[in-house]
């Protein structure tokens, strides 16, 4: 009798280890909040304001760094729970922070945490959902970034509202911080529920554990197709280092990985998350209403993250991207506009426009990245190069943490915009010619847009050797 696949099971695992975008949008957006109070209590600079919000990212490049040699000989699911330990201490240490010093070192240490996480939970999904889903699936990491991003509003406007402004500067940025234990355990605690990466078991020539899961996944009979796609590609490339990502083919598999993590970041929507309270009050808004406004953007995300997990399996990740970035492209015209005119009513305006860019960032170079960048390598490649990939996502998060502060104090707010607008039309031109269409394709099938002829026709003779 055929063993029949689980849908609900996929979900299962797929929502378990895309809780970790939780972690990473908790701490994208918590630091918005208490940033206001951080500044006056110690008096920084606009150049130590940017380093506070974004020393996190050196533990996240750290992390990634290492994430793919690490999840290659441990596995994803360990790394994963190690993540989750980290970033509970971390959320712990920033709460009972002495000095700015110890603030920062609680930080990195998170962020070595959440870097772990967002190269190893995107590539785990990618590796055990089905092809006709793997989108959607691989859209929960975003979902739950975005569900913690606006949750963290939330928190921060609830916190806010709870005291004085006294009492805000002596505990109430403290318990924003803190609250991050809660997406930490959380997270940790759904990973003793989900099963190792399939892909990762063959590569440890544990077969027969693989083609359970896989079963528990696809079925019988696709489980058996599927772990037979997966030994020959493991077969054929047996060298799993990083200096085969410089090979032909798989170079411009690089080359689209590393673009999308850049764009991922570049284009404005991390300005707006980190600094949307101070970007609200630089138009009039007060008593803690730029915090009610950064929230309503927050429920922007939620909603327009959702179409996208509907509509990424029908329309495609390629013309979904083209779309949203040209829209988000004439969004950062006009928010730079507001600034530049100084119109009455700029709030009102404001908040429109910030919203419609929020809208299509999220159905389109918000979630897209994060699902194909672990798409488009090979099974004994692909951890390494999902880690280098986002090694460049975390240097640009980063730099945009850092530097957007100085760049609205020495060049202006309008300016800034249209240089992400600039951004964002760039973004559009990569996606229209380079970027491939993945859509309904197998993560074997997907490897087959960078390999050569001779590759193909040797994993072709593979195949029919193990059939």
């Amino acid at each position: 009798m055929e063993k029949k696949h689980s849908l609900w099971y996929v979900i299962l695992i797929a929502s378990a280890a895309g809780m970790a975008g939780l972690l990473y949008g908790f701490d994208t957006a918590v630091i918005s909040g208490a940033i206001g109070y951080l500044q006056e209590i110690y008096n920084l600079s606009p150049a130590m304001e940017g380093w506070v919000i974004s020393c996190v990212m050196i533990g996240g490049v750290t992390g990634v760094a290492l994430s793919g040699f690490l999840s290659d000989r441990f596995g994803r699911k360990k790394l994963l729970m190690v993540s989750a330990i980290f970033f509970i201490i971390s959320a712990l240490g920033s709460a009972f922070a002495i000095d700015v010093t110890t603030l920062v070192l609680a930080r990195i240490l998170g962020g070595l945490g959440i870097g772990f996480a967002s190269a190893l939970s995107v590539t785990y999904i990618s590796e055990c959902a089905p092809p006709a889903i793997r989108g959607r699936l691989g859209s929960l990491y975003q979902l739950f970034t975005i569900l913690g991003i606006s949750a963290t509003f939330y928190i921060n406007y609830g916190v806010a509202n709870s005291g004085t402004y006294e009492w805000g500067l002596e505990l109430g940025w403290r318990w924003m911080l803190g609250y991050g234990t809660i997406p930490g355990i959380i997270f940790l605690i759904l990973l003793f529920f989900i099963p190792e990466s399939p892909r990762y078991l063959v590569q440890k020539k544990d077969e027969a554990q693989a083609l359970h899961i896989l079963q528990r996944i696809n079925g019988e009979k696709v489980a058996a197709k599927e772990l037979k796609e997966i030994k020959a590609s493991i077969e054929v490339e047996q060298s799993s280092s990083a200096k085969e990502l410089l090979k032909p083919g798989l170079r411009m598999a690089m080359g689209v990985g590393v673009f999308l993590a850049l764009f991922n970041q570049v284009i404005g929507m991390n300005a707006v998350t980190y600094y949307g309270p101070d970007i609200f009050r630089s138009v009039g808004f007060e008593n803690n209403t730029e915090f009610l406004a950064t929230s309503i953007i927050g429920s922007v995300q939620v909603v327009f993250t959702i179409v996208a997990l509907l509509l990424i399996d029908k329309l495609g990740r390629k013309k979904l991207m083209a779309i949203g970035s040209s829209l988000m492209a004439v969004f950062m015209v006009l928010i730079g506009s507001v600034f530049y005119l100084e119109l009455p009513n700029a709030g009102i305006f404001l908040i429109i426009f910030i919203a419609g860019f929020t809208a299509a960032f999220c159905v389109s170079m918000g979630p897209i990245p994060w699902i194909m960048i672990p798409e488009i390598f090979p099974n004994h490649l692909r951890a390494k190069a999902v880690g280098i990939a986002t090694i460049f996502l975390w240097g640009a998060n980063w730099a945009i943490g850092q530097f957007t502060p100085m760049l609205i104090n020495n060049m202006g707010s309008a300016f800034t915009f249209w240089m992400f607008a600039v951004i964002n039309v760039i973004c559009f031109f990569f996606v229209m010619t380079i970027v491939p269409e993945t859509k309904n394709k197998s993560l074997e099938e997907i490897g087959q847009l960078w390999k050569t002829k001779e590759q193909k026709e040797k994993e072709k003779k593979v195949q029919e050797e193990l059939a």
